[in-house]
């Protein structure tokens, strides 16, 4: 493979590639060309098919190789998330539904200094597994934007405000303090982020409008924010039927499940996403009086950002992911939690879909990558990206179809999800720049970010005790999975 050009013009041929996840622009779908070139010219594709007779700076051997669009990753918390790595696999309260979003997450939390380099690891760990796109949802941070391009992502970011924040003194009962001028000033800071965002967006960064969860704001600043939205034309997401605790504290505000007070409101749209849409009105855990919830969001053209790895570690699921597309909901993937791997994201997804269906038909491999690409760019409002299709963004994955476990390769999609990890990924290009190589990051020092991280890890963890409503030692919160004994 010879040196690729940094001129912005350069073009780069991927000869005679095994296989193209290309795009089949009459049927609106991805289609497999076989023995087939692909060309980017600086950020964009500008050929796929057979036998290109242009020149190249840079020409790619495609034998053994797969060339699929990157993926797209519509719901993540890259500043906070690789924190908890050994300390919330396992938590969850017990008199909160088994929820750890109320009594455990908020001790463990990234503080300022620590938050760049949660980002890097999160972004490194996505990159690896073949991510190009994510929606990166955190309370804003000093150098967000930096961090962000310097990673090499396309990233959407997402400021995420709210006019309470909830804790818990005892365990079982969430309380909530309410403060709506804060909201609103946390709103404005928001959107003169997504501002700084537009005016500098190095062709990779977008913005999002993000009220944070449904509990935690009031409906002006729901509604207020939908409609600001509307006027930038950006797309809008808040988590709701995110936990037991949250149904019923709506239902106990409004008499209206989570998704019935969304559509009450107005801001279940086309352009709307909710993470993670989990306790509907049907669902065992929150059965409700009626069976409208999915119709809600099916009808409205709502999108719902599926994550299916932070709650199966707590014995909780959607139910189910093919119930949700048979119905017309356009479902996206996220990686909302460590690993950032949206490999393992989407086979976790595949699996619980037909244990909970209780059949391999629930969910087809067709489903689930769509999801991952055409959907979620849709999702993002991102209309040039997760199709590899003349005209669009250089966004693309090279898998190494002749890597041992993958073999033997029968489906090349099916082979790499079911059978494959980000081992796999030979190279990642984002904008028509050459990201990840044979499993090293290359936009920026993903082992250095992980070893700082360690150490912040180290900071956090020795002051949980002072934040844990009962002061009980970490420890105690978090019994080891074996006693440490010194050697002699």
């Amino acid at each position: 493979m010879s040196a690729r050009s940094d001129r912005p013009t350069a073009t780069t041929l991927i000869k005679n590639a095994d296989t193209i996840v290309a795009w089949d622009t009459e049927t609106k779908t991805h289609v497999y060309l076989r023995n087939a070139d692909l060309v980017f010219t600086g950020s964009r594709i500008s050929f796929v098919g057979a036998s290109f007779d242009g020149t190249a700076e840079t020409t790619i051997d495609g034998g053994g190789l797969m060339v699929m669009p990157g993926l797209v990753d519509i719901h993540s918390h890259p500043s906070t998330e690789p924190m908890n790595k050994g300390l919330i696999d396992e938590l969850g309260s017990a008199g909160l539904y088994n929820s750890s979003l109320y009594e455990f997450m908020p001790i463990f939390r990234s503080d300022a200094q620590a938050k760049p380099d949660c980002a890097r690891v999160a972004y490194g760990e996505m990159l690896l597994s073949g991510v190009t796109t994510v929606a990166d949802l955190s309370l804003p941070y000093e150098g967000w934007r930096e961090v962000a391009a310097e990673s090499g992502l396309r990233v959407c970011l997402a400021p995420m405000f709210k006019s309470a924040s909830w804790k818990t003194t005892n365990g079982h009962v969430v309380d909530y303090d309410w403060d709506e001028p804060a909201g609103r000033r946390d709103m404005a800071a928001a959107f003169a982020l997504l501002d700084d965002v537009a005016r500098h967006s190095e062709g990779r960064l977008s913005g999002m409008v993000i009220p944070a969860q449904i509990d935690t704001c009031s409906a002006d600043l729901l509604r207020e924010s939908f409609a600001e939205a509307v006027r930038r034309d950006l797309p809008w997401q808040t988590h709701a039927a995110q936990s037991v605790v949250e149904f019923h504290e709506m239902t106990r505000r409004h008499g209206k499940t989570p998704i019935e007070w969304l559509h009450e409101l107005g801001v279940l749209s086309d352009r709307s996403i909710i993470g993670h849409a989990i306790f509907l009105d049907d669902h065992a855990s929150t059965r409700w009086s009626s069976d409208s919830d999915l119709d809600r969001l099916a009808d409205s053209g709502t999108f719902v950002a599926h994550c299916p790895t932070v709650f199966a570690r707590r014995g909780i699921t959607l139910r189910h992911l093919g119930r949700y597309l048979k119905r017309g909901v356009r479902v996206g993937i996220g990686t909302d939690t460590y690993p950032h791997d949206m490999l393992t994201e989407m086979r976790l997804a595949a699996y619980l879909a037909r244990t909970q269906a209780v059949t391999p038909r629930a969910l087809s491999t067709t489903d689930l990558f769509n999801a991952v690409t055409t959907t979620g760019a849709t999702a993002l409002r991102l209309q040039d990206i997760g199709r590899l299709e003349t005209g669009c963004r250089a966004d693309l994955v090279l898998v190494d179809l002749d890597h041992p476990m993958l073999q033997p390769v029968h489906d090349s999609i099916r082979n790499l999800l079911y059978a494959g990890d980000s081992r796999v990924i030979r190279s990642v290009y984002v904008d028509g720049r050459h990201v990840v190589d044979r499993g090293q990051v290359l936009s920026y020092d993903y082992p250095a970010a992980a070893t700082r991280l360690r150490e912040a890890q180290q900071r956090i963890v020795g002051r949980a005790t002072s934040l844990d409503w009962a002061s009980r030692p970490v420890e105690t919160i978090v019994p080891p999975t074996y006693q440490t004994r010194q050697s002699h």
